[in-house]
């Protein structure tokens, strides 16, 4: 008993230090991973947040990149790692796709991460080498059609909400297009821009560049309305594939039992940052929608996200694999 007594003082100094501890995070460098390859919008958006982060917090956020694995390597890294605030993965779509498209994937994002904040929306934009022959949605499709399963289209990797808008344009528009795999948008739009393969859903950011240039050609962007940042490209709604949606979204993710406090402080200072009129300007400009928003808010989207899939895996009849 007096040892019990004893040691209450002591238990009671380590409650009270714990919010301390939270207020004075952090005390060290924190790693954000992304779980694609450097260059891709993922990473672009890591790297935009990391940096105004690395202000606020006085310790360096350093941004690394961990492809493979469908960002199962990335993410597994994260939800196995000290739930102590130092490494938080800038996740997205892929996290809620791999729930239904693997058979036996090595998290689950329900129950291994805490959801920190929605940082950005975008949408998956349809391009073609030039070398082929389609200048709109009509005729590219009635050259898929033409040509069953000769054409190929790349993904920064399986799972990947660029997959994805490519197995939703296939079931709605009735094709067989071939997918390839990357590990990491940077890579897929390299074979493209090469004419390795002929085509590629990706986010605006990375693709815009390439369009202006006249190395790709943007046949349709699969948001629901155009976007700002390339208001000439039509939607694939309006180009004929009625009710096609293929968006896609990045957020931050904390391993589960993370304390409350920290990830509330990174909730709080990113949705400051995603406010602020320089950053969400840029991002406008990039083609991707600044979101922000409450940690339960962010919770409840991925799972809807997740229900989503579901869906679309289960009427494309594609396996888990």
């Amino acid at each position: 008993m007096k040892v019990s007594v004893r040691l209450l003082p002591l238990a009671a100094a380590l409650l009270v230090a714990l919010p301390a501890a939270g207020q004075n995070y952090p005390t060290r460098p924190v790693r954000v991973i992304v779980p694609f390859a450097a260059g891709g919008n993922t990473d672009i958006t890591a790297r935009a947040i990391g940096a105004k982060l690395s202000e606020v917090f006085g310790q360096q956020v350093v941004v690394e990149n961990r492809p493979g694995g469908a960002t199962n390597i990335g993410s597994e890294l994260v939800a196995k790692a000290p739930p102590d605030g130092y490494t938080i993965l800038m996740g997205g779509a892929t996290n809620a796709i791999n729930m239904s498209t693997q058979a036996k994937p090595p998290y689950d994002t329900l129950r291994d991460f805490a959801p920190v904040v929605l940082c950005v929306k975008g949408a998956n934009v349809l391009t073609i080498h030039p070398s082929l022959p389609a200048k709109n949605l009509k005729e590219l499709i009635a050259l898929a059609r033409a040509r069953p399963g000769q054409l190929n289209f790349a993904s920064s990797g399986l799972g990947s909400s660029n997959q994805m808008a490519g197995e939703l344009f296939k079931f709605m528009a009735n094709v067989n297009i071939v997918h390839v795999p990357y590990k990491g948008n940077a890579p897929a739009l390299t074979d493209t821009l090469a004419g390795n393969v002929e085509m590629m859903f990706s986010g605006v950011p990375v693709i815009i560049p390439h369009v202006q240039s006249g190395r790709l050609r943007a046949i349709a962007i699969g948001s629901l309305k155009r976007f700002t940042a390339i208001p000439e490209v039509p939607t694939l709604d309006e180009s004929g594939l009625k009710g096609y949606e293929a968006t896609t979204w990045f957020g931050l993710m904390a391993p589960a039992k993370t304390p409350k406090e920290i990830v509330t402080r990174w909730n709080v200072e990113v949705d400051k940052i995603l406010a602020s009129p320089d950053l969400s300007t840029r991002f406008l400009n990039e083609g991707l929608e600044p979101m922000g928003g409450t940690q339960e808010a962010f919770s409840r989207f991925i799972r809807v996200e997740i229900d989503k899939y579901a869906k679309l895996v289960k009427a494309s009849g594609m396996k888990p694999q």
